[in-house]
């Protein structure tokens, strides 16, 4: 059977049009001009002008501690309603499920929205504390997605065995039950950890004055034009990232050896 090709140039042409701009960013980042379509040379002043950018960090430091205030709650506050929701079977069982699963498709504007008008409400200065409960309240679904995905298929025949053995209830969470959901819950965390700090839609509602973070800070540079530091600091970025992924790969195979 011969085979099509025409399959083959749509994925070539799809892969292009997904990472030919990033290709184009991070060169751009290394062009002495101001102008991404002229080279005029090989220059690493854009990266030294963004280091200098005081803003930038102020905005960085921001962006981490709600990143990892909202990790470390919605994590745990996710990973109880997984369990929760499955071994706890009750009449409003699908009501519950509809509640962790509305916010991964209402539109990020609509709750945007509803928590500002809830703070101003209950009368609370707009800052990195709505910030960081608007992030925990999203986050919250997906790591819960991500452990029910999990524990569906979790043997807990090995806890049965381990308390017919007279293992505690701390011994089974702290001996099985961890170890064996580690993966799950660090996707969850690492999942919660990249939509925060990459959230902008909704931090800019729960943002007061003053407060900024890393996309509000890469908003109000790309909006007046000064884009030549925001592809330095998009490259960065994606250093990071591609540098992450391999570690955690490197961790998953150490793991399954």
């Amino acid at each position: 059977m011969k085979r099509s090709r025409f399959c083959l140039f749509v994925t070539i042409a799809i892969f292009i049009l997904l990472y030919l701009p990033i290709v184009l960013l991070m060169v751009n980042s290394f062009n002495e001009s101001r102008f991404g379509g002229l080279w005029t040379g090989f220059s690493l002043k854009w990266y030294a002008r963004l280091l200098e950018d005081k803003q930038m960090w102020i905005a960085l430091k921001n962006s981490l501690i709600v990143a990892f205030s909202s990790t470390i709650a919605s994590t745990f506050l996710g990973t109880c309603a997984a369990f929760a929701l499955h071994f706890y079977r009750t009449p409003l069982q699908k009501a519950h499920y509809f509640l962790v699963y509305t916010p991964l498709i209402i539109p990020d504007i609509l709750m945007g929205i509803s928590l500002l008008l809830l703070f101003f409400a209950l009368n609370i200065k707009l800052g990195l504390l709505t910030i960081t409960i608007a992030h925990t309240t999203f986050c919250v679904s997906y790591v819960a997605m991500v452990m029910l995905t999990k524990l569906q298929h979790f043997d807990f025949s090995l806890v049965e065995v381990a308390q017919d053995l007279g293992a505690s209830r701390w011994t089974v969470i702290r001996r099985i039950l961890l170890p064996l959901l580690a993966p799950a819950i660090l996707a969850g965390a690492l999942l919660a950890f990249t939509l925060s700090i990459d959230d902008f839609v909704i931090t800019f509602f729960m943002a007061g004055e003053g407060t900024v973070t890393l996309p509000l800070y890469i908003y109000s540079k790309v909006k007046f034009g000064s884009t030549p530091t925001i592809n330095a600091l998009s490259t960065l970025l994606l250093i990071v990232t591609f540098a992450t992924i391999w570690l955690v790969q490197i961790f998953s195979k150490e793991e399954s050896l």
